[in-house]
């Protein structure tokens, strides 16, 4: 950031921001640094693009060039666009905030639309692959206990549906695990997930080996040194199995959760009811998530929309 460039005024409205978002809108931190870095390249590039410090006053007069020229400025740097979407969202969720506060129209910087990009799906596993993936993930070469360990996270990212972040903040109070979870998810969000009674066994059977002993706050699923499991050791089990039965890069511990929500799609589930157990807080996030196409929302609004039927 060029020295002087920003304003402490500009600096503090920032942080007053931020501060909003994450006390009362519930995002999280690592969104909240994201969010910081994306506004203050803005506000960087608007004090050398101005050749003044930019203060909070100065972008009540912000332009829809000044907007472009910055946008032009950050894929001239080699940004892609999908963050060059991500951080004009952030700088607009800014701008939009600080209107409010300060009392000004920010109409033709928000006007400004995102770059277009084709937004990358993970790639779902198929039913037969998903239950080799759980099988295999339990025979690993350090330990049985290890083995039961690895199954169990699978197991709760196929089974669940849960993201990685998710299954290891679980604590030992947390098991044997009830007939539904609690999960707080991004931002903050609560869902209720049902539990399946194979994913209730596999976390029996780890907690039945496991050699560590746990007090009731302690993370549930540890690592060889009795430390809480880190998401890279889970990465890596994943690539021993997708590398034993063949599988492609694709097959992450992410695209576990992707394949849940797909099989369950793909069984018939509801949509809504998809949305609740993933924890979207929209309806179009899901349909993103799940590669729905076309002709499989055709069919459900055939099926079950009332005009339809009586036309049927």
């Amino acid at each position: 950031m060029p020295p002087g460039a920003i304003s402490p005024a500009a600096a503090d409205a920032v942080e007053a921001w931020l501060s909003q978002l994450t006390s009362v809108r519930g995002r999280a931190a690592a969104t909240a640094e994201a969010y910081r870095t994306d506004v203050y390249g803005f506000l960087a590039f608007l004090g050398s693009h101005l050749d003044t410090p930019v203060a909070p006053a100065a972008l009540r007069d912000l332009t829809v060039s000044d907007m472009r020229s910055w946008m032009a400025h950050e894929r001239a740097g080699g940004i892609s666009p999908r963050s060059l979407a991500r951080a004009l969202s952030a700088v607009k969720n800014f701008l939009g905030w600080l209107s409010d506060r300060d009392g000004f129209d920010a109409t033709k910087p928000l006007s400004v639309r995102a770059p277009s990009f084709q937004k990358k799906l993970p790639r779902p596993l198929s039913p037969d692959a998903a239950r080799a993936v759980l099988d295999l993930a339990g025979e690993a070469p350090e330990a049985p206990w290890v083995g039961a360990r690895d199954a169990a996270v699978v197991t709760l990212l196929y089974g669940l549906g849960l993201r990685i972040s998710e299954a290891l903040g679980l604590t030992r109070r947390d098991a044997p695990l009830p007939e539904v979870l609690r999960i707080t998810g991004k931002g903050g969000k609560e869902r209720i997930v049902p539990v399946l009674p194979v994913a209730r066994t596999a976390v029996d059977r780890y907690l039945s080996l496991c050699p560590f002993d746990l007090g009731p706050e302690d993370a549930l699923f540890r690592g060889v040194r009795g430390g809480p499991l880190s998401p890279r050791l889970v990465q890596k089990a994943m690539e021993g199995v997708r590398h034993r039965l063949g599988l492609p890069a694709s097959a992450t511990p992410h695209a576990l959760r992707h394949s849940f929500a797909t099989h369950l799609l793909a069984g018939g589930g509801d949509l809504r009811a998809i949305q609740e157990l993933l924890g979207h807080a929209s309806l179009s996030t899901t349909q993103a998530y799940t590669a729905v196409d076309t002709a499989r929302l055709m069919e459900v609004y055939a099926r079950a929309h009332p005009r339809a039927a009586t036309r049927n």
